[in-house]
């Protein structure tokens, strides 16, 4: 199967993502702007899912530019991640409107870090079945990002039950590390 296939379903599932999420949130009856303020968590637990969600597409598009084999096992584990990733949606919906509280907070926080599992186990496929010399395991190299977010995902989940705003800050912190440009695979490809 050609990897055409695989990024096409990739990417209509994640638009699918993002469109449930933005459905999920309600318009105020108001046209006052402190109509608004209720609205907070619901709003900023929408911002924080779409930065992680464009996270996962762009990382997604950049991993699968770098392979030219795509196996069955590549094919479970991208339906692994994406199944992971289709919880955001319900886990944003759940901790926006219950405004942050411990247990919607700490399930979040279990979609984000089986959604970094999952995205591992699809790297670590796509590797072995594109070969060990291929660009992506060139690319990756120590994947300090990689092996730092779990961590910073386990940290926010336990913290969320002494104070929930610093499991959320763990969250950020963990999509602000994403956020800054990483190279790895565009140097590795034009190398």
């Amino acid at each position: 199967m050609g990897k055409g296939r695989l990024e096409a379903f990739s990417d209509g599932v994640i638009a699918i993502i993002i469109t449930i999420m933005v459905l999920e949130l309600k318009v105020p009856e108001s046209h006052a702007l402190a109509s608004l303020a209720p609205l907070a968590p619901v709003l900023l637990s929408y911002v924080l899912s779409f930065v992680y969600v464009g996270i996962y597409w762009n990382n997604h598009h950049h991993m699968l530019s770098t392979v030219h084999r795509i196996s069955g096992r590549v094919l479970w584990a991208n339906l692994h991640l994406l199944f992971w990733l289709s919880l955001l949606p319900f886990t944003t919906a759940w901790m926006g409107e219950n405004h942050f509280a411990a247990s919607p907070t700490a399930v979040y926080g279990v979609v984000l870090l089986m959604a970094a599992v999952a995205y591992w186990l699809l790297q670590r496929t796509l590797i072995v079945a594109d070969g060990r010399d291929a660009v992506l395991a060139t690319a990756i190299g120590s994947d300090w990002k990689g092996k730092l977010s779990p961590l910073l995902y386990l940290t926010g989940i336990a913290l969320t039950f002494w104070r929930p705003w610093a499991g959320q800050a763990m969250y950020v912190l963990a999509a602000l590390l994403w956020l800054i440009p990483d190279r790895r695979i565009e140097r590795a490809s034009n190398a």
